[in-house]
């Protein structure tokens, strides 16, 4: 009885508290309402969800989330800690655009670039889902064979929502299985929160200014021309040429 009611319990906090408690900046339809790629995962559940408001079409952010690696743009958060030291990109780079579905984004390491998430998913301007799946000893496993009794499997997805006013609402959450339950358990109430809140608010923090920095700077460089002001024109008629007469009256 007690063990049943245990369970209960935890099917209620999985379902229902945890999404709410795991979240930031996120609406509430945004961390209970419908998220892809659940089918990636199987038996996961929803991870945290974070999202944030960028003042740019779609088209001008997933290029950001394309060139995401560590031996590519970085991971746009604090540097020393997720990416070796090494900076993140502060603009787009057309080299690191060829992202392709079974594509593994790499983490760097003391040793270098190593594989860490694989593209699971991928549509253009719009969903973004990298998948990590590995043992407890770190080792990479096989999607396509039968998971272990202890592994770690989790997607960490980007959802771009375009809005009317054509900002972009950058959703991340995704979905994540760990292996005994115990350590499932023991990682989501204790693991996750802090090191998933700082980090990735941060790189949502640096995504939004980038990315409006950039739409900002290309605005201006395709703005026509101001025409002068009435004032202005008149002082411009009146002023004499070089060896003329003024024409002011």
């Amino acid at each position: 009885m007690v063990a049943a009611g245990m369970a209960a319990v935890e099917v209620a906090y999985a379902a229902w508290v945890r999404p709410r408690l795991m979240r930031w900046g996120a609406t509430d339809e945004e961390v209970t309402g419908m998220y892809p790629g659940a089918e990636l995962v199987p038996h996961g559940q929803r991870a945290a969800t974070m999202a944030v408001t960028i003042g740019a079409p779609p088209d001008q952010v997933w290029p950001w989330l394309v060139q995401l690696g560590g031996d590519r743009g970085g991971w746009y958060s604090w540097d020393r800690l997720d990416n070796g030291g090494r900076p993140s990109a502060t603009r787009v780079h057309p080299e690191w655009q060829d992202l392709t579905l079974g594509d593994y984004v790499k983490y760097w390491t003391g040793k270098g670039p190593v594989d860490a998430w694989q593209v699971a998913a991928l549509e253009p301007n719009r969903f973004l889902g990298l998948r990590g799946l590995r043992d407890l000893r770190g080792r990479m496993l096989d999607p396509a064979q039968p998971r272990p009794s202890a592994y770690t499997e989790g997607l960490w997805a980007f959802l771009l929502n375009e809005q009317p006013d054509g900002r972009t609402r950058l959703v991340i959450s995704g979905y994540q299985t760990l292996r005994p339950r115990w350590l499932e358990r023991f990682a989501n109430y204790w693991l996750y929160p802090p090191v998933v809140w700082p980090m990735q608010a941060r790189m949502l923090a640096v995504l939004k200014r980038n990315i409006e920095r950039a739409a900002q700077a290309r605005a201006q460089a395709v703005a026509p021309p101001r025409p002068p002001s009435p004032d202005t024109a008149r002082a411009h008629r009146a002023a004499p040429k070089p060896g003329g007469k003024s024409l002011a009256p």
